[in-house]
């Protein structure tokens, strides 16, 4: 039995499709619009205390009108408000209860919540779950015989549960912030938990990882629509992906069957830039190891941050288009 033959997709197939990210587009342009107008003091303030009832007829806003742009103001405020509360608050703990009868410290645990702001957006809120391990099980009364016990340990967290990526270290971080009572006497100098500061190196942690994302994203915007600027580009990139997960390697592949590889530091500075020939000849510094140097003072020239790259990028792009 044959196989169908794959239908090329015609060119009302290819406008339909453009028409619809066009509404997409427009719908996310007047929900922004929206949110504006309704977040201004002046629309808050006729919302609030409006004009009369022939005034607000002569308009054409009738009671119904007024009624759903005074809700839909509602909603905004709250969004504005909740928006605000986490770009301030950042960190914030709570208490649950473990289900678990058997669990330690009679099921306490104390949570922390870590919001991060990237690519003009909140992420979904990070948890981390800790529970007092060294207080032992039980009830209320049996946690209070074991600090009377231990002393100072009875209070000291342990990481319980989190909900924090494998790229982000908070092992490390735990164990540097957050230790484990010693096992002998004589090792106890100069430990001690610092909550505050585990929180904030992790929140660092996490932004830090979230803008190295970010920058991979720009960095292959700005690559591919500079290619598409040029009227006869040559040697065209074809793609720039992350090669680790924790974004802090970048692969370049080139239409030649270049490949290259971009790495840099955790607040996205260049650390090192290598570019490999597909036939692995040696062109472009005459080792003969496969090193392309033109091809990488091309790409990065002479910038330090994966930001500059991604700003001369775009400079040459525009600067093309303009000229073509």
């Amino acid at each position: 039995m044959s196989s169908p033959i794959p239908s090329t997709p015609s060119p009302l197939d290819a406008e339909i499709e453009s028409l619809k990210a066009k509404i997409t587009t427009l719908k996310s342009h007047l929900r922004i619009q929206t949110s504006t107008i309704l977040s201004s003091p002046s629309v808050s303030s006729l919302l609030s205390n409006p004009p009369s009832s022939s005034q607000l007829k002569q308009k054409g806003i009738t009671p119904t009108i007024l009624k759903s742009l005074r809700h839909y103001a509602s909603l905004q405020k709250a969004h504005n408000q909740q928006s605000l509360y986490r770009t301030c608050a950042t960190i914030t703990t709570f208490r649950v209860q473990d289900p678990d009868p058997n669990a330690v410290d009679g099921g306490a645990v104390l949570g922390l919540r870590i919001e991060v702001f990237a690519r003009g957006r909140f992420m979904r809120p990070y948890y981390v779950l800790m529970n007092r391990a060294w207080a032992g099980p039980g009830s209320r009364k049996e946690k209070k015989k074991k600090t009377k016990k231990k002393g100072k340990y009875a209070t000291w967290l342990r990481v319980h549960r989190h909900t924090i990526p494998p790229c982000v270290p908070l092992s490390g971080l735990a164990a540097r912030h957050l230790p484990a009572p010693p096992s002998r006497e004589e090792e106890d100098e100069g430990r001690e938990q610092d909550l505050a500061k585990f929180a904030r190196r992790l929140r660092r942690e996490l932004v830090r990882y979230h803008h190295r994302l970010a920058t991979i994203t720009d960095l292959r915007r700005a690559i591919l629509a500079e290619d598409e600027s040029k009227t006869n580009p040559t040697n065209k990139i074809q793609d720039v992906t992350p090669a680790d997960a924790e974004a802090k390697q970048i692969t370049i592949e080139w239409e030649d069957g270049q490949t290259g590889r971009l790495v840099m530091g955790d607040d996205g500075e260049i650390v090192k830039v290598v570019a490999l020939n597909g036939s692995g000849g040696g062109q472009g510094n005459g080792s003969g190891s496969g090193r392309d140097r033109e091809v990488v003072r091309e790409l990065v020239g002479q910038a330090k941050r994966v930001e500059d790259v991604v700003r001369r990028l775009a400079v040459t792009g525009s600067k093309a288009a303009a000229a073509a």
